[in-house]
């Protein structure tokens, strides 16, 4: 495990940098013609990032990213 320490400032940008990053990600895997294995590497990044966002991010800010059955083809 490492642990790092971040100034306010640079939370900000961490999390900007994230959720444009998971919004993008969001975008492309809703092309259909996407070939599974390409949609399920971003599936996989995806969740990486997301998980990272929950260390930054409140509760109320990842909300918007939460990835539910209905939503992943």
């Amino acid at each position: 495990m490492l642990g790092a320490l971040f100034l306010d400032k640079e939370v900000e940008e961490v999390k900007y940098l994230l959720k444009s990053e998971l919004e993008d990600l969001l975008h492309d895997i809703t092309d259909d013609q996407l070939h599974h294995v390409v949609r399920r590497a971003m599936e996989e990044r995806y969740q990486i990032l997301f998980k990272i966002l929950k260390r930054f991010a409140s509760r109320e800010e990842c909300i918007k990213y939460v990835r539910t059955q209905q939503n992943i083809k």
